[in-house]
């Protein structure tokens, strides 16, 4: 299993006018801790798109437990399972800075040849670098 964590403040952009984070910013949270744990594999999604492998969204689920507020220090935990084949699930859990978990929600990602324009098998050097988590 890989877990990666990542920190992202709360900006004054991301709340309504309560100062409570906007429902819809979550996914942007989801895709940042997503982006940073890729980067920790030694991969960029530069890197893997200039490769025409592409990783669009098939399906999102998301979870509030507890609100999130202008200021607050999050913790993303980005939670990849199992080593994927051509679907990609990824679990996010968000939590506060009391460490309370907040969010809770999963994304399913499809690796996609651009030049051939369907899905396709997880690159080889991307399974590889996941591959070094799953060891026991």
């Amino acid at each position: 299993m890989l877990i990666s964590e990542t920190q992202v403040r709360v900006y004054y952009e991301d709340t309504d006018k309560m100062g409570v984070v906007y429902y819809g910013v979550y996914p942007r949270y989801y895709e940042i801790g997503r982006t940073e744990m890729i980067r920790e594999l030694g991969l960029t999604y530069k890197e893997i798109e200039a490769s025409n492998i592409l990783l669009p969204a098939r399906s999102l689920n998301i979870n509030y437990l507890k609100s999130a507020y202008y200021d607050d220090l999050l913790t993303i935990r980005t939670i990849v399972e199992t080593i994927p084949k051509v679907k990609f699930p990824i679990k996010t859990e968000i939590y506060n800075q009391q460490n309370e978990l907040i969010n809770t929600g999963q994304v399913v990602l499809v690796f996609f040849d651009a030049v051939a324009n369907k899905p396709c098998r997880i690159p080889e050097k991307f399974r590889r670098a996941l591959e070094l988590h799953f060891k026991s």
